[in-house]
């Protein structure tokens, strides 16, 4: 049921496991994690209709990222090539199913999931990093974290609205 978002993913694992849940266990093992979750008063469908716009929403989203430009596959495996507001560039594989995206570069992991909750949806974020060479970074990460996804969840709630 893609409007309610409770259908198993298959290509993510866990089956009966719902999305959300799904990102927190990762969030569990991701170095640097970031990881924030809220309410949003919309149906999951309208949500994700956000979420899931990854070259239109993603630059609005995540203030490291003037542009998310999906260059191969199809759904729902991507490639994709992100550029940063200073010029940096990196290249993701990108798995996005109804109420589940994961993205991962060479050093970087992201992801966001949805289900339904009561009359809205309970959105995540997640952020951390890959390379054990950045655990250093991943301290400093984790003490900002909370804040940036938390501000993340906040603009997928207003960008959600604006489309509304």
């Amino acid at each position: 049921m893609i409007d309610g978002l409770e259908q198993e993913q298959d290509g993510a694992g866990m089956p009966g496991v719902d999305p959300v849940r799904r990102l927190r266990v990762m969030a569990a093992g991701v170095r640097g994690a970031m990881y924030a979750e809220g309410y949003i008063a919309a149906p999951p469908a309208a949500v994700w209709s956000v979420a899931a716009d990854l070259e239109g929403e993603l630059p609005r989203l995540v203030p490291s990222v003037y542009s998310f430009q999906l260059v191969d596959g199809s759904a729902p495996r991507f490639r994709a090539v992100a550029a940063g507001p200073l010029g940096h560039r990196a290249e993701f594989e990108v798995l996005l199913e109804a109420g589940w995206c994961l993205m991962q570069s060479e050093l970087v992991v992201g992801g966001m999931a949805a289900v339904a909750e009561g009359e809205g949806t309970r959105f995540a974020v997640l952020g951390g990093v890959r390379r054990r060479r950045l655990v250093p970074i991943a301290a400093v990460l984790r003490a900002v974290g909370a804040v940036r996804v938390g501000r993340m969840v906040e603009r997928v709630r207003r960008r959600t609205a604006d489309r509304s």
